[in-house]
């Protein structure tokens, strides 16, 4: 059931990967966007003269919004894509059908790398908040899902 035989097990790595590296990317973005305007470094020792840093100037540490958009994404990520890692696998082993799986693993990362690029562009709350949902309702339907399942075989 848990090996890439089950195309529902590969369509559940496919979704996680994809989330795992959306994480991963926002992370990178976030350092690139520290990078580019030398701005919004977190510990007072990032703005201390170094290769990477060789003019340091004032106002180096602390918010700086190009760099806070992308932390907000990333601590997102962090509040949500964890619940679709962990309720995705045990929904795996509740055998559903395929077609089932990969409306609910695609839909959720779909949803989400929508919402990071909503975010990202700075659109609306009511656009983000959107995605956000169609996520949440999607990992709510998977566990409920699993609960089901777990009691009637207890």
């Amino acid at each position: 059931m848990l090996t890439f035989d089950s195309p529902v097990f590969a369509a559940y790595a496919l979704a996680a990967s994809a989330m795992v590296l959306l994480a991963v990317a926002t992370a990178w973005i976030t350092v690139i966007q520290m990078m580019r305007h030398k701005a919004g470094y977190r510990a007072p020792e990032d703005a201390k003269k170094t290769p990477l840093n060789p003019v340091p100037a004032e106002g180096q540490v602390g918010a700086f919004e190009p760099v806070e958009r992308y932390r907000r994404i990333m601590a997102n990520h962090l509040e949500n894509i964890p619940f679709f890692l962990v309720v995705g696998l045990l929904f795996v082993l509740t055998g559903p059908g395929l077609v089932l799986a990969q409306w609910l693993f695609y839909g959720y990362a779909i949803s989400r790398i929508f919402h990071f690029l909503a975010y990202a562009t700075g659109q609306i709350h009511d656009i983000r908040a959107t995605f956000w949902t169609i996520g949440s309702v999607i990992i709510v339907a998977m566990a409920v899902i699993v609960l089901m399942t777990a009691l009637s075989s207890i």
